[in-house]
């Protein structure tokens, strides 16, 4: 019988024959993560969209001395960011092409700033906050994250701006997949720089929105455009104590996982008393499935015990956090494996 045929090949992973060599490989993941980041930092993507190029010419263009360059290249290629040809020379690769500036589902803000300190230094940090049940990132900095943003508007500034790269896919996703057409009003509660409210607007013309952030961010929105002239307004608050009210929809696009279990109430209760009778609660995360197969909220759990004192969720945690708040789940769509939209609506709507 080949291993093909075996009824649990396909359980079995590919280095399972060597778990050794496996579990090194694994343990060295730290420096695929920094290695990407200072690919993305030097811009060789873009140096590369018009074709190969060799290590030197790279690190002219990049200002990176070459042999460390290529050496870094090399390494990225066995994962197929990059692919270096007999002559040496990089070429583009589908997996790098996000890296690029500017493109459509360009990633390179959200890799660069996953490489810099705020994340790097928690990370490290790991075990003290899985003994203690802490934030790794609080144990660093001393404050929470979003303080730390607050108190450094340079830093918080490229992290909107690495956020808002990588949620306009799901942005777009939700505002096609959400029924919109008896909507007037929506309020965009903890909604960044608008890329889901101002993806909303735009495919339903007959639909007026609140952008609700804190301050810093909702300044650098990106709502104020020609098409959504006079339909839109850019609000700050704390969402722990009030919402603005009326609204017939409110977005919580990944806003929980970023809070622990009492808060996530306490946000949500805030949009239950804002809604009117009839008004619905859209609630967009990804959900973490049962079993041990990898998924991306299992990845996003970490990085929220990291740097934030949240957690990704299952299906079952988001519906009792919901009811917890007095509301109750109409439906649940599964969009992606980033991003689901749970529908609730108040009690007694």
């Amino acid at each position: 019988m080949t291993s093909a045929a075996r009824p649990d090949a396909q359980h079995t992973p590919a280095a399972s024959a060597d778990p050794a060599g496996q579990l090194l490989e694994l343990s060295f993941g730290y420096l695929y993560s920094a290695a990407l980041h200072t690919a993305a930092r030097l811009g060789i993507a873009d140096h590369l969209a018009d074709g190969p190029r060799t290590a030197e010419q790279l690190a002219q263009a990049a200002q990176a001395h070459g042999p460390h360059l290529r050496r870094l290249l090399r390494f990225l290629a066995t994962k197929g960011v990059f692919r270096q040809d007999k002559a040496g020379r990089f070429h583009l690769t589908p997996l790098a092409e996000p890296l690029r500036t500017g493109v459509d589902g360009s990633l390179r803000d959200y890799v660069m700033m996953r490489g810099e300190d705020v994340f790097w230094l928690p990370a490290a940090r790991l075990p003290d906050a899985v003994r203690t049940g802490g934030t790794a990132f609080e144990q660093v900095y001393g404050v929470p994250f979003y303080d730390h943003l607050a108190a450094h508007p340079e830093v918080g500034a490229a992290f909107h701006s690495s956020m808002a790269a990588f949620s306009q896919t799901l942005s777009d996703d939700v505002a096609d997949a959400c029924d919109f057409s008896s909507v007037r009003s929506v309020v965009d509660v903890g909604g960044g720089r608008g890329g889901l409210l101002k993806a909303v607007l735009l495919r339903n013309p007959g639909v007026t929105g609140v952008l609700f952030d804190r301050e810093p961010v909702v300044a650098s929105h990106v709502l104020d455009i020609p098409e959504l002239a006079g339909r839109w307004q850019a609000e700050a608050g704390d969402f722990f104590s009030s919402v603005p009210a009326g609204a017939d929809v409110y977005l919580l696009k990944h806003v929980l996982a970023s809070w622990p279990d009492e808060e996530c109430v306490r946000i949500l209760r805030a949009c239950g008393r804002a809604a009117p009778a009839g008004g619905r609660l859209l609630v967009v995360n990804g959900l973490i499935p049962e079993g041990n197969e990898p998924h991306p909220g299992k990845t996003h759990d970490m990085l929220m015990m990291t740097v934030l004192n949240g957690k990704g969720r299952t299906r079952r945690e988001y519906e009792d956090l919901l009811a917890r708040a007095g509301l109750t789940v109409r439906r649940v769509d599964t969009l992606s494996a980033h991003a689901s939209v749970i529908e609730a609506v108040a009690d007694g709507c």
